[in-house]
């Protein structure tokens, strides 16, 4: 397993703080900001409301795999640029 992988989910055991859905939502967010998009656009593009999709940025929700296969196809990125990790602060 991924070295850093095995730390954050120690942290995440000790600590019980979602470390993975942080990285997630702010990766998220950080997609969408660097593809100079709205979070409307984005979800008009998912063909989801744009509250499902606020809820995805701010961490109260997440997406189901269809709709994370969707996220890859609209920001045109591989599964490892939306859940990267390894630049996260431990």
């Amino acid at each position: 397993m991924n070295n850093t992988i095995y730390k954050l989910l120690q942290k995440e055991h000790v600590s019980g703080y979602d470390i993975f859905k942080t990285i997630f939502k702010d990766n998220l967010k950080s997609l969408r900001e660097y593809a100079h998009m709205t979070q409307f656009q984005v979800a008009e593009k998912l063909n989801v409301p744009v509250s499902t999709y606020a809820n995805w940025e701010q961490g109260r929700r997440e997406p189901c795999i269809a709709d994370i296969f969707k996220l890859l196809y609209v920001f045109d990125v591989t599964a490892n640029d939306l859940f990267d990790c390894e630049n996260f602060d431990m």
